[in-house]
This record gives structure tokens, C-alpha cells and sequence, in this order.
């Protein structure tokens, strides 16, 4: 068990947290690349802007998965970075996830470095509008539709708030209210840039701390990875909680193979009481 180590790493050090997916599961998310998760073929930002039925599809599923995204909650993870931060120990938290359950759970220091499912932005004017806006006039275009989807049962979402649903042929496309151009959710794409501001957000958090820890990320996607690239080069320790192997495991002091619900709580526990013996 890695648990003596891990705590022993990070032990009187403000620590700055990167999580992923991983992070979300036990609130009942799916993982896109945990070792139990299904195939997944995230959209990309060229199939969502260049082909209409792309659009289509997606609006509808995400018309009835953000609605569950919404209302799900956080798990003993979330609570404990939480608590972690308002004991100082969390200096500041970079997640890659959409669902805002860090912030439900009482984060405040988040860099949202994807973006969050619960806003809509227009890519030619650039207006922006709450989901639950937008769910609105999704509605009132396409009455019935989510009363049908939900009554089939078994709804599963996904990590940026789509849902399972095959039947997407009728749902009809809102447009911008200001300007009827392409409204898109306000999230990162597969294929899209992170906002540089958002980015150097980030990087000051890692900066600014004394170590990274990683929590539920397989380091996958490169938006996430330069920050453990980053703590290398700069000589900060990492240390990296996730169920199997991580593309950022040879940079780290200490890797922890497993969820991510239980070894935070065990750090929630054990580091503020160390910081007080001192």
C-alpha cells in the first residue's frame, strides 16, 4: 500500500490538485478511459461545427444529459479536496472535468480548464447564456422530446454531460438569440485550444505550490499532462492517485493505483492533523 508514502510526500507542503474523470465516477460519471470504461468517441470540435448532424445529435443528447449532469452530486473525493483547501493544505485545483462538482462540494481556488457544461456560448458573436436558458428554448422547440427520452429508462451520461440516446433524427437545433449563429456548449473540445489566460491560470497554481497531486486522470489528453510536464522541469514533487497507468507515472515520486474517493478522504484526514502537530 502506497498510503505511508503518499502521505509522507506531500506532508507539510501546499499542494496544488489536477484531476480528471477518475475524480467523478463514484458521483456516478463515467470515465472515458478508465480500465472498466466503454469504447467512447468523444465529438470533435470539426465534426460539431462543420456537419449539422453532428449538431443535431449532440443537442439532443446533451437536451437530456445535462439535466442528470446538473443534478448529480459530489462524492467523498470532492469533499475532501474541499476540506483539504479551507485547511490550506489545497492550495488551488485544476480539474479537466465539466460537471462543476468540485465547486458544488465547496472548492473555490478552480481552474475549470475545459469549461463547464452549464453555459452555451455563440461562436460567431461570442454571447454566452446559461444551459438552463438554453434548455428552455430547446424545449419549446422540441416539446415532448425530453419527457420520451427519459421515459424509456436506464438514462447514462456521459463526462461532458451527453447522454445515451439513439433516437435524434427530429430534435431541432436552436440558434443564437442575439444573432441565429452557431451556439455551442461552452466547453473544450477534442481539436479546440484551452484559453491561453485559462491556461497560465493554471500554471501559476502549479507554480505557486510546493507540490502536484494528481487525482483520476490518465494524463491522456495533453491539456492535462503539461502541468505534470511543467512540475517536473521545475523540480516540484508529484504524486498521482488513478486506477491503472498514467502517461505522467515515470514523473512521479509516488503513484497511487487506486480510487480516488478513498485515498483523498485518507489525505483529508492525516494532513491538516501532521500541519497542527508541527
Amino acid at each position: 500500500m502506497d498510503a505511508p508514502e503518499l502521505v509522507a510526500l506531500l506532508s507539510g507542503r501546499r499542494i496544488a490538485v489536477l484531476t480528471g474523470a477518475g475524480m467523478s465516477t463514484d458521483s456516478g460519471i463515467p470515465d472515458y478511459r478508465g480500465p472498466d470504461s466503454p469504447p467512447s468517441n468523444p465529438m470533435t470540435i470539426r465534426q460539431f461545427t462543420s456537419d449539422r448532424a453532428f449538431r443535431q445529435r449532440y443537442w439532443a443528447r446533451n437536451h437530456v444529459g445535462w439535466r442528470h449532469m446538473h443534478e448529480t452530486m459530489p462524492n467523498a473525493g470532492h469533499r475532501a479536496l474541499a476540506a483539504l483547501e479551507r485547511a490550506g493544505v489545497v492550495s488551488g485545483l485544476i480539474t479537466q472535468n465539466v460537471d462543476l462538482l468540485h465547486t458544488k462540494a465547496g472548492s473555490t481556488d478552480v481552474v475549470n480548464l475545459h469549461g463547464t457544461y452549464a453555459q452555451a456560448v455563440c461562436l460567431d458573436c461570442a454571447f454566452t447564456m446559461s444551459r438552463a436558458a438554453l434548455a428552455d428554448l430547446l424545449e419549446a422547440a422540441n416539446p415532448g422530446f425530453l419527457e420520451r427520452a427519459e421515459a424509456v429508462g436506464g438514462i447514462a451520461v456521459a463526462p461532458d454531460a451527453d447522454a445515451i440516446i439513439d433516437d435524434t433524427a427530429a430534435f431541432a437545433i436552436v440558434d443564437c438569440p442575439r444573432c441565429t449563429g452557431m451556439l455551442k456548449p461552452d466547453i473544450v473540445y477534442f481539436g479546440e485550444n484551452v484559453p491561453k489566460e485559462r491556461v497560465q491560470q493554471a500554471y501559476s497554481l502549479v507554480d505557486d505550490a510546493d507540490a502536484l497531486l494528481v487525482a483520476g486522470s490518465s494524463l491522456t489528453v495533453y491539456s492535462g499532462f503539461r502541468f505534470v510536464r511543467h512540475a517536473a522541469a521545475h523540480q516540484i514533487p508529484i504524486a498521482i492517485i488513478n486506477r491503472g497507468r498514467t502517461r505522467g507515472d515515470d514523473y512521479a515520486a509516488v503513484k497511487v493505483d487506486n480510487g480516488c474517493s478513498e485515498m483523498l478522504a485518507l489525505l483529508a484526514d492525516e494532513l491538516p492533523a501532521l500541519a497542527n502537530s508541527v
